[in-house]
């Protein structure tokens, strides 16, 4: 009952969200897809919206706050983010708009929120977004952390992404796909920069330099459908990962998540 349960519902540029709970309440990190499949989605698993204790937005790019405005209306469940990502939000879904703006919980970064056996702790990261963060999660001893649409891994980011057990890491593009495919230039500038996306080098160089026997689990996020495949990324990953001796599927399973439909349920 009390095992921590970790689900993606899709994680890619068509709408981001993701369940970290137990099998009593949890939470949803980012919420952009429609309400009617994070609604769908928590049913599979033997929950509702009523279970869901709050949202964690990490960034108020659309693909990530897509049904905000259903969950807090219609749902009435409480949003965390940092104030600039707030009224980010409120400048996406209320511009023009006469109607009162909805109360949300203001989150500090590097600074711990304790609700109920979970504790939160958003921290700094590299996007374009008017504001970033990624989310730290620990429960009864075990450590979860996000860190999705990001150009690079600073010191700060890397702190945290080297303590936890299961990591959630964007992967986005192959750099060879990137750089010969069919995006524009500005396009392809703007996702390989360090405020833009992180490819499956980069991330498979930082998993390599940084592993620990406490990484369980690494879950690759926000594969790009014209820039990566499952494939490609996992390749990628697995070989930055052997050339230092990590033997993958051993010492640390690596998944990469389903860019429209919700991964298995993992329970640790």
């Amino acid at each position: 009952m009390d095992k921590l349960r970790f689900q993606s519902f899709g994680s890619g540029s068509s709408g981001n969200c993701y369940y970290i709970g137990n099998a009593e309440y949890g939470f949803l990190i980012d919420a952009g897809m429609g309400s009617r499949t994070i609604q769908n989605c928590l049913k599979n698993i033997g929950l509702n919206f009523e279970n869901i204790q709050g949202v964690f937005i990490t960034h108020d790019h659309v693909d990530h706050i897509r049904s905000l405005w259903a969950l807090e209306r219609k749902f009435h469940l409480p949003v965390f983010s940092t104030r600039m990502i707030s009224e980010a939000i409120n400048q996406y879904y209320y511009r023009e708009k006469n109607i009162n703006l909805p109360k949300r919980r203001y989150i500090e970064k590097n600074e711990t929120l304790d609700i109920r056996d979970f504790s939160f702790t958003a921290f700094d990261i590299s996007h374009d977004a008017t504001d970033n963060v990624g989310y730290s999660i620990e429960y009864k001893g075990k450590r979860i952390t996000f860190a999705t649409d990001l150009g690079c891994i600073g010191k700060t980011a890397a702190s945290y992404l080297i303590l936890s057990d299961y990591l959630v890491i964007e992967a986005n593009y192959d750099e060879q796909m990137l750089r010969n495919g069919k995006y524009p230039d500005y396009l392809k500038k703007r996702i390989s920069s360090s405020r833009g996306h992180l490819s499956n080098d980069q991330t498979g160089y930082f998993l390599s330099e940084n592993y620990t026997e406490k990484m369980k689990n690494i879950f690759l996020c926000h594969l790009s459908k014209e820039n990566n495949s499952p494939q490609v990324a996992l390749k990628t990953i697995r070989d930055y990962m052997e050339n230092k001796n990590i033997s993958v599927g051993k010492d640390v399973d690596v998944v990469a998540l389903n860019r429209l439909n919700a991964s298995e349920l993992y329970e640790f």
